[in-house]
């Protein structure tokens, strides 16, 4: 079976809304344990703040954009993909993409997103650590992972 590659690009600035739109929803799915009023506030440092400042790429799904992962250096710091298509291969083709350009690559995912952590182990991710609270001190376990090309 031939895999078809979405296209991936750099993030443009009218791409902002849609893309917080598909991390607020992916974190309510993903982070509910976080609660609404926290994910409401990240959203918006998401669109202020880290869309802004990370090496952002976008994949499309006929024509539009479908989610992103977003790059300091050789750590994601966020993938996210519209939840409407997850299972499509969209994430994985970001990976991809990602390890093509960065050769090595870090991230932090929480021990109840479940579903992610076992989506970076079929991936190729292996563990490297595990921190009982997140980065802004909550009791919510993180595991670090670590993936070479």
């Amino acid at each position: 079976m031939i895999q078809i590659r979405n296209e991936i690009r750099p993030i443009r600035n009218e791409d902002t809304e849609t893309l917080v739109a598909i991390w607020l929803e992916a974190s309510q799915f993903a982070h509910s344990f976080l609660g609404q009023e926290r994910l409401q506030l990240q959203s918006e440092q998401v669109r202020d703040i880290y869309l802004k400042q990370a090496e952002n790429w976008v994949i499309l799904e006929n024509g539009q954009p479908a989610g992103f992962i977003g790059l300091m250096d050789q750590f994601i710091g966020g993938l996210f993909i519209d939840t409407k298509i997850h299972g499509k291969g969209l994430g994985r083709q970001l990976l991809d993409h990602a390890l093509e350009l960065k050769k090595t690559l870090s991230l932090e995912v929480y021990a109840l997103n479940t579903q992610a952590h076992s989506f970076y182990l079929r991936n190729g991710f292996t563990e490297t650590a595990r921190d009982p609270q997140d980065g802004e001190g909550l009791p919510f376990e993180v595991i670090h992972m670590s993936r070479d090309l």
